[in-house]
């Protein structure tokens, strides 16, 4: 997997990418704590309204972002947008209000949804061999697993030593590590598309999306991946410090494990995916979260927590990893950067209905009732994929879609 790192273009973007991820580590952490300093017990309040702008940013933003895309070359695109996220992290320690918090939020997540679609859409640019691509994608999981598991570490051992306004000049730091890497490499041009309209450009991604089948079967994916996920990434430390009545530390195991399952399987999806279809890969994966979820709901102790928690996180890799693979040979070159905003926001507009329906079915009604229910929106939202994604998916492009 890690000869693709020999490609010096790829190598560089990849440590653009870990740097920009751990700085916003340190920034969803240090953003806790000025949401406290800012509301004090109504922090819970303002951090969730902070949540829901950034989901409605990623949701909103990026399909505009793309019908836009071609008008920079990606390389200045990519170093402005890194240098936006520079700016507003380098704000954040200086707010006094919760209203100061929601605009920069706003400007911030709104970057990062015009930022990642591009990044992602330029990887099969530069790595047109598919199994590099394959191993791309799966060090592109890996990362997100490990910065979820090591910048939480990392921003404690700082805020030893250091108040924790400081995380947020770390964040600004990555950024500008970021812009740099990115201005170090030379990278493709993005391959002109016809001329249309804006409504047509803003639209055209969500459009190719919805009508290519094995797209629509990815989307129910992405919600059988938010509804099992969020069970475990919303409602993790009611089971462990409410249900089970154990401390932070454990917490953290708990979810140690649901990462640590996410970049085991991530390390053996190249292989896999060089003797097995996307399809078959991807549906298993829905079909471990599933079961997964299931089990949830009759979970007896901590010990069986941690082992499941465990294949949760194989589950939701598994599932979501290959995504890249289908939106690469799902359109000509030049739409690739449409499907991967429309994916991204449709992907998010999943984690927006899950995430509020495993918080607030577990308050209203317990987690035995929300496992029960997040557990049954999996199973659904499964069973519509293995529908709708023809088994017999031919590997080219589909035809082009007619105009608004």
């Amino acid at each position: 997997m890690l000869r693709v790192l020999h490609h010096r273009t790829y190598r560089h973007l990849f440590g653009a990418q870990v740097v920009a991820l751990t700085g916003t580590g340190l920034a969803t952490v240090a953003l806790g704590l000025l949401a406290f300093q800012v509301a004090g017990e109504h922090a819970g309040a303002v951090l969730g309204t902070a949540l829901a702008i950034k989901m409605l940013a990623y949701v909103g933003v990026a399909p505009l972002a793309a019908a836009f895309a071609d008008l920079l070359p990606r390389r200045m695109m990519l170093v402005l947008l890194d240098l936006v996220r520079c700016l507003v992290a380098a704000c954040l320690p200086f707010v006094n209000t919760a209203w100061e918090i929601y605009v920069l939020i706003f400007v911030l997540q709104s970057a990062s949804a015009a930022f990642t679609p591009t990044f992602q859409a330029t990887i099969p640019d530069i790595l047109p061999d598919e199994q590099d691509y394959t191993d791309a994608l799966s060090l592109s999981r890996i990362a997100y697993d490990t910065e979820s598991v090591l910048s939480p570490l990392l921003a404690a051992a700082l805020l030893g030593v250091m108040s924790f306004h400081v995380l947020f000049v770390g964040t600004a730091i990555g950024f500008l590590c970021s812009a740099a890497l990115v201005v170090s490499v030379r990278l493709p041009s993005a391959r002109k598309a016809p001329h249309r309209g804006v409504y047509e450009r803003t639209t055209r991604g969500i459009r190719l999306y919805l009508a290519t089948p094995r797209l629509r079967g990815l989307l129910a994916i992405d919600l059988a991946v938010a509804a099992a996920a969020s069970i475990v990434l919303v409602n993790t430390v009611v089971y462990v410090q409410g249900h089970f009545g154990l401390g932070q530390s454990a917490t953290a195991l708990a979810l140690a494990c649901f990462g640590a399952g996410s970049v085991a399987a991530a390390l053996g999806l190249p292989c896999m995916l060089a003797r097995i279809a996307d399809r078959t890969v991807m549906l298993a994966g829905a079909t471990l979260l599933c079961a997964g979820a299931f089990m949830a709901i009759w979970l007896p102790s901590y010990g069986w927590l941690l082992p499941l928690w465990a294949l949760l996180g194989v589950g939701y890799s598994v599932a979501q990893t290959p995504s890249g693979r289908l939106l690469r040979r799902s359109g000509a070159p030049e739409d690739r950067p449409a499907l991967f905003a429309a994916q991204f926001s449709l992907s998010h507009g999943c984690w927006l209905l899950a995430y509020p329906l495993a918080g607030s079915l577990g308050a209203t009604f317990g987690l035995p009732i929300a496992a029960g229910g997040l557990c049954a929106l999996t199973v659904m939202a499964s069973l519509l994929a293995l529908r709708i994604w023809p088994a017999h998916d031919p590997a080219d492009a589909p035809a082009d879609i007619p105009s608004a």
